[in-house]
């Protein structure tokens, strides 16, 4: 592990295991963004007719990730960062072989569970490495940097799959591009990859009141215990349905209004490749603090979200995906940092944990609102509820999130619970 000495922090100081963890984020979009473009379609050409079926594999990915993101965090802190990273490499290792060789969408939706376990492990792991390695003044670069090369992935895979889909067909071609990439990512995990937890335990080595919380009091402070973090939790759940819709509605959408299967994956590969700007977003939020550009954030995205629907054509369609990709590249990295900010360092794993849980359920939550409302009314209406939904929950962000930042911040945690008297246990 090293002596104190030999572990300070800092993004220069640990460049060669940073970049590392860079390639590997980036190898994580690039397999959840291998599905963007294809898989919609896919389920089309498989005979699926309703679009509440086609978004169950979405809703699997969803609740998956988000209950395995819960306790990645928690193992992370028990049992470092490397051994849940080659975890997670490792459960990716069937989806290619599931894409290509389904027979029916039931098959697609159970390897999307796999694709949940592989996005949760691998990416939680990530960014905390990162965090492990920045230290306290370089979060928010790091935070996004990680999200930056993220999403930058996803946009490259959607847009490589939509690609040789034109070229070839829907399948098998483009997932034989998705198995070399989970392949060369476990092999780099296993072999080049060192563990960052040592890192967290010495900026942790203090006896404030909130260190070693228990992980039931982490789970509560993270969701509703603290109102700032209770704003943060609920805005990361809202804003994973955009993410939702240009996964499941967009592809549809732009596809029934003739747009071709090429050019579809631009358009959401814009969306995505727009989050590559987080490497500006997160530093600017260490200088000027994170409310804002949250606050930003989310009524920018749920305005391009709106806007759509109400243009037409392969341009405007780019740009306003765009546009509204610029907005989560405010918000995104920022909301992660204020868990980052707010929780102490013995337990700011699980703490993030708790906030990429709820964050990362809206995948299932936005991809059964998403499929009711184009089952039920039609496909707009899937645009219309996520951009009402963005408006609503950037509201409570403007009304309740104080400012986390460890420089200027204005947040203050709750006050810890008086211990009993000597004797007398919290039960009684």
């Amino acid at each position: 592990m090293g002596t104190e000495s030999d572990l300070t922090q800092g993004i220069r100081e640990h460049v060669g295991q940073f970049s590392l963890h860079v390639l590997l984020v980036f190898a994580t979009g690039l397999t959840i963004g291998s599905e963007r473009t294809v898989v919609p379609v896919l389920g089309e050409d498989l005979g699926v007719e309703s679009f509440l079926v086609i978004g169950s594999f979405v809703v699997s990915f969803g609740f998956v990730k988000a209950v395995l993101n819960l306790y990645a965090g928690k193992w992370g802190e028990e049992y470092g960062r490397k051994p849940v990273l080659v975890l997670g490499w490792a459960t990716a290792l069937p989806l290619p072989v599931i894409l290509i060789f389904a027979p029916s969408w039931g098959w697609i939706t159970v390897g999307n569970v796999l694709l949940g376990v592989n996005q949760a492990l691998t990416w939680s792991m990530a960014i905390n490495a990162k965090i492990d390695l920045a230290g306290p003044e370089q979060r928010g670069l790091a935070v996004g940097i990680d999200e930056s090369f993220g999403y930058t992935g996803v946009a490259v895979g959607a847009w490589l799959t939509g690609a040789i889909a034109a070229r070839t067909a829907l399948r098998p071609e483009p997932f034989y591009f998705l198995a070399v990439v989970v392949v060369l990512a476990l092999l780099v995990s296993i072999f080049l990859i060192e563990e960052t937890v040592q890192y967290a335990r010495l900026e942790g080595d203090d006896d404030h009141h909130d260190a070693n919380l228990p992980f039931g009091e982490v789970l509560k402070r993270a969701t509703y215990g603290d109102r700032t973090l209770f704003a943060a939790a609920q805005a990361g759940h809202v804003e994973n349905f955009v993410d939702t819709l240009f996964w499941i509605a967009v592809p549809l959408y732009l596809t029934s209004r003739d747009l071709g299967i090429e050019a579809v994956g631009v358009v959401v590969g814009v969306h995505s490749a727009m989050y590559f700007l987080q490497i500006g977003t997160g530093g600017l939020a260490d200088r000027i603090g994170r409310r804002p550009p949250v606050v930003w954030g989310m009524f920018l995205a749920g305005a391009g979200v709106l806007g759509m629907v109400l243009v037409d054509g392969y341009l405007p369609w780019a740009v306003l995906a765009g546009v509204s990709g610029l907005g989560m590249a405010l918000l995104y990295p920022n909301l992660m940092t204020v868990p980052g900010d707010a929780a102490h360092p013995t337990w700011r794993s699980a703490g993030m944990g708790v906030y990429r849980m709820w964050r990362d359920s809206g995948y299932g939550v936005g991809a059964i609102l998403i499929g009711l409302s184009m089952e039920f009314v039609n496909l707009e209406a899937a645009f219309y509820a996520t951009a009402i939904l963005m408006f609503a929950s950037g509201a409570v962000v403007y009304l309740w999130m104080e400012e986390t930042h460890p420089e200027f911040g204005t947040h203050e945690p709750p006050a810890p619970a008086p211990e009993p008297p000597r004797g007398v246990t919290a039960e009684d």
